[in-house]
């Protein structure tokens, strides 16, 4: 069985406990305005593309069967739309400016890579973690190598933002010790207005595992100017409250450093001018969730 995977992370200290393996996968369900990853949300290869290293040489032009590179006037313009992944460009560009995220990839082949890291693992109490993207999205090939690792003695995360079948999060639950289950803003209409869905599925979800015995850390990202409110951090007060068995709230800060991401991929950034929060809203908003009676909070 084969997935689309963007990327895999060897020695990963930010996906769990201990050092783990994060295996990233490409496809979500969601469209979140504040995506630091953008390229993770397509379940299709796509071409990227790093303006700083081109150096005009027109060799994708001449190579490309689709037309989807043209040298103008001085600049390199590229028709996103009319690319079909075929490489050829990839592979006659001399200074490594193109490139293809998105890649086949066997459960064979991922518990390879994991495996490789079994002693890592068990020195530090981490594991595997599978992220995205959105997991569930990519369901049957996510469920295998979850089901692999378990049987293998393997520590397991899955980090989500819920918006599956509760069929889903049922049969897959025996497997995940871990989920690092997002929780991006209370009121429905703004969740669906910042995502392109509402949170009453995902609410839905959170709700069922945990009440299933499943070990949950809150994956909160807070975004200055949409979800850093009063109502917002109430809700999180509220489900800490509703749910006492949620082991962390993990504040997950917007930053910009993947600003330039959307681009590369000929999307457009709908947030290009925020700012990285600063260390003096950070506080702030741990003053707040703690006076609502917030415990065990976090920066991820």
């Amino acid at each position: 069985m084969n997935g689309l995977v963007y990327d895999i992370h060897r020695f990963s200290l930010h996906d769990g406990p201990g050092i783990r393996t994060t295996i990233f996968l490409k496809g979500c369900p969601l469209d979140c305005l504040w995506c630091h990853n953008p390229e993770a949300k397509s379940f299709e290869p796509q071409l990227s593309f790093n303006s700083n290293l081109c150096t005009l040489c027109g060799n994708c032009e001449k190579s490309c069967p689709n037309n989807v590179h043209q040298i103008i006037d001085g600049k390199h313009i590229i028709n996103f739309d009319l690319c079909r992944t075929s490489e050829e460009c990839v592979e006659n560009c001399p200074a490594g400016a193109l490139s293809i995220i998105g890649y086949s990839e066997s459960v064979e082949e991922i518990m390879e890579t994991v495996n490789k890291d079994r002693k890592y693992f068990e020195n530090s109490g981490g594991g595997l973690t599978i992220s995205g993207g959105e997991p569930m999205a990519q369901f049957d090939f996510t469920f295998e190598i979850l089901k692999r690792a378990k049987e293998s003695g393997i520590h397991t995360a899955i980090e989500t933002c819920g918006q599956s079948t509760e069929q889903r999060f049922m049969k897959v639950l025996p497997y995940v010790d871990l989920f690092l289950f997002d929780y991006k803003e209370t009121d429905p209409e703004n969740h669906k207005n910042y995502t392109g869905v509402s949170n009453k599925q995902i609410l839905k979800n959170l709700e069922l595992i945990l009440e299933n015995g499943a070990s949950v850390i809150l994956r909160c990202p807070l975004i200055p100017g949409f979800n850093d409110n009063e109502k917002h951090f109430r809700g999180i007060a509220g489900l800490q409250k509703k749910f006492p068995s949620i082991k962390l709230i993990e504040i997950m800060a917007y930053h910009n450093t993947g600003r330039d991401k959307a681009e590369k991929i000929g999307l457009v950034n709908p947030l290009k001018d925020l700012s990285s929060v600063s260390e003096s809203e950070k506080k702030m908003w741990i003053n707040s969730l703690t006076r609502l009676g917030c415990t065990n909070v976090t920066f991820g």
